[in-house]
């Protein structure tokens, strides 16, 4: 266990560096800046290197340290609930942002600027993770650097069903993600941890489980077993096509797009009878003739 106690450690160490990083740029730099390059630059950075850890873990972990894809699964949950109660509101998920710009809550230059940091921060999470993982510090690296050239691909079905793995896994979280934007910290961060959690306990054996396209660029496009359009139309098509089924489903439409709504009625969703209407409408006028006459009853001065 001494392994995955190093493991641990390193994960804890990332969020507090990660922590730290954005608290810093917090004070040094303009809210706009903080908020489209500097928090989804760490946040990106977080991530990567927390899954690519998790994942070495899943491989490597049942035949090279005795342990169950439960203990993996019990810390992927754990760091998603570290990530959304750490993250201060980045998404580290090029779909996510993609999302906002769609529902008109991220210009396009935000939008642009915050998709190139979530680049550069899973860039920089795949080379800290891989000068980590060079230092050997654990049996786990010294398998993990012996496998490393041989990568295979995460694909284990057919680009089809791949995905629409993918794409679903996509659809199930951002439909869960827009249910509960406006719900307070404490509910969703959890809720969307268990949801994350799920997914990848399901969709793991088809895909590896993504979903997120950035992730997926820098832990599986350089494996053999696949072309690179073949790992473009499973982690990009497939999730942006869930990201957009999900926001058709829950708003009925695309602001960003078009304002009418192609899916739900504009009417109320309570409708009052007319004869109920009536009914206060003279009770109304019936309050009013009583005080006009309470009034004029009352002496003059």
């Amino acid at each position: 266990m001494a392994g995955l106690n190093v493991s641990i450690a390193f994960l804890f160490l990332v969020v507090g560096v990660c922590q730290a990083l954005r608290r810093l740029s917090k004070r040094l730099l303009s809210p706009g800046t903080y908020g489209c390059l500097a928090r989804e630059l760490a946040g990106s950075l977080e991530l990567c290197t927390s899954c690519l850890e998790l994942r070495m873990l899943v491989e490597i972990g049942p035949w090279g340290g005795g342990f169950g894809p439960d203990v993996a699964l019990t810390l992927l949950f754990l760091l998603f609930v570290v990530h959304g109660a750490s993250f201060d509101g980045a998404s580290a998920n090029p779909t996510v942002s993609l999302q906002e710009f769609l529902l008109l809550e991220s210009n396009l230059a935000a939008t642009a600027a915050k998709l190139l940091a979530q680049g550069a921060g899973t860039g920089m999470g795949w080379a800290v993770t891989k000068l980590y993982w060079s230092w050997e510090l654990t049996h786990f690296h010294l398998i993990q650097n012996l496998i490393a050239s041989e990568c295979s691909s995460s694909i284990h079905t057919s680009l089809h069903h791949a995905a629409f793995v993918e794409g679903t896994c996509s659809f199930l979280f951002h439909l869960v993600l827009l249910k509960l934007r406006r719900s307070h910290q404490m509910y969703w961060v959890p809720v969307l941890a268990a949801t994350v959690t799920f997914l990848t306990y399901t969709a793991r054996p088809f895909t590896g489980a993504f979903f997120n396209p950035a992730l997926a660029t820098v832990a599986t496009f350089h494996c053999s077993g696949n072309s690179f359009w073949d790992y473009i139309q499973v982690y990009w098509v497939g999730p942006l096509a869930g990201m957009l089924a999900a926001l058709l489903l829950y708003q009925g439409n695309i602001p960003r797009l078009f304002k009418k709504n192609l899916l739900y009625s504009q009417k109320s969703k309570y409708k009052i009878p007319k004869a109920r209407v009536a009914a206060h409408m003279e009770r109304d006028e019936l309050r009013r003739k009583r005080k006009g006459e309470k009034s004029n009853s009352e002496p003059h001065a």
